[in-house]
């Protein structure tokens, strides 16, 4: 297992959790969508145990892009090591997904991973109608590696899966309840439950916030200290950003932290400090 995910994974395995499998109708669905627009930017800390080990930065284009002739919005999610980490461990990571603003479905998806030497690039291409992905792979020193995949009927890439989940109700959800969830990354569709934990109010960089929370079930690894092991918590508002995730792990424990915003639709449901 590469060493990033130790940094990384509760980031990126929460947005892949949180994919919804509809329904197998074959029309073009239609969600609303009052939680997010063009122009929104979310920064996190990741925290590994007490040491600040990186940053994160989740973030819409100002523009709407067209792709398969459809508008999309280019959603961008980076990572980066920093301070000591960066000198042994050095990672510049990019996922960029074009969403769909009707469907809240990927167009396309595009992946770049740096970790010291090692290097990738994965470009996928979406048709919904004949539930097929196109792939192509870059590795350094490799040749091209293409790929054409079957999928399920509204499938997600790990970003549009987040913010679809953005668009999701959870007012009238029962603690404990399950969400089925099927997603598209590495070649493969995976399927992963969801558990709704019910509200919390969590303490975050960018100030004490009411929260939903979301357990995804992981399966059996050598990273996770158990099923259970990662918490996501969504701001209670008309926004549902991210605002912390929480995994343990059995080298230690890692926190991603949100301690700064901007461009949100709605104004965001800071808890008044006494």
């Amino acid at each position: 297992m590469n060493r990033r995910w130790l940094l990384f994974s509760p980031l990126l395995l929460a947005f892949s959790a949180v994919l919804w499998s509809f329904d197998t109708a074959k029309t073009e669905r239609t969600i609303p969508n009052n939680s997010f627009t063009k122009g929104e930017v979310l920064r996190y800390k990741v925290h590994y145990g007490l040491i600040n080990a990186a940053e994160a930065t989740v973030e819409l284009s100002d523009e709407i892009h067209k792709v398969n002739d459809r508008p999309c919005y280019k959603a961008t999610v980076t990572g980066k090591t920093t301070g000591s980490f960066d000198f042994f461990l050095r990672i510049r990571d990019t996922w960029r997904s074009y969403i769909d603003t009707t469907s809240i479905l990927p167009q396309r998806f595009f992946q770049n991973i740096e970790e010291n030497s090692f290097r990738k690039k994965e470009y996928m291409d979406f048709d919904h109608n004949k539930n097929l992905v196109q792939v192509e792979t870059h590795r350094k020193q490799d040749p091209v590696k293409k790929g054409s995949f079957k999928t399920p009927d509204n499938i997600q890439d790990i970003v549009s899966g987040f913010y679809f989940l953005r668009t999701l109700n959870y007012d009238n959800r029962k603690v404990g309840e399950v969400i089925r969830v099927q997603g598209f990354f590495d070649d493969e569709v995976f399927n992963m439950d969801v558990t709704y934990k019910g509200k919390e109010t969590v303490e975050t960089k960018a100030g004490v916030i009411r929260a939903i929370r979301l357990v995804p079930k992981m399966p059996e690894n050598k990273l996770f200290k158990g099923e259970n092991a990662v918490s996501v918590y969504l701001s209670d508002d008309r926004n549902k950003i991210p605002v912390l995730f929480q995994a343990e792990m059995f080298v230690g424990s890692v926190k991603v932290d949100m301690y700064k915003y901007q461009g949100l639709r709605n104004r965001l449901n800071l808890v008044a400090k006494n």
